[in-house]
């Protein structure tokens, strides 16, 4: 039963957090991002890819409806993101000497751990 409710808290705070920046990019569009993904080579419809990483994905972690699939799409955004806007903060740190990019970091761990883990039992797919 912890276990459930942990995965249950997991997947709301991943799911909220990143819906949140998903919502940001359908309200204010995804024109920077196009900008970075062309400048970084790839063909501009990718830029689209973070509606699938930060609407779509978060709506299923959150529901617990293919949350593993949900979270694994949310990392690979994540690792996009990291890689197209924030490669040269990889090693760096904050101004209170904490990892430049622990927000980010805790994102795609987290995905990655719901990945691993599954739902819970608090979950449309919840056994």
């Amino acid at each position: 039963m912890n276990d459930s409710i942990a995965k249950l808290i997991l997947r709301l705070a991943l799911g909220v957090t990143i819906l949140l920046h998903g919502i940001g990019k359908l309200l204010g569009g995804i024109s920077g991002i196009s900008g970075m993904v062309t400048a970084a080579g790839l063909p501009s419809f990718v830029a689209y890819g973070v509606y699938v990483g930060e609407v779509v994905a978060p709506i299923l972690v959150i529901l617990g409806w293919y949350s593993r699939a949900g979270s694994a799409l949310i990392a690979v955004n994540m690792l996009f993101a990291i890689g197209l806007a924030h490669r040269g903060q990889l090693l760096g740190l904050n101004a209170n000497h904490g990892w430049a990019l622990e927000l980010q970091g805790m994102f795609l761990f987290t995905a990655v751990a719901i990945a691993l883990l599954g739902p819970g039992r608090f979950s449309i797919n919840g056994k």
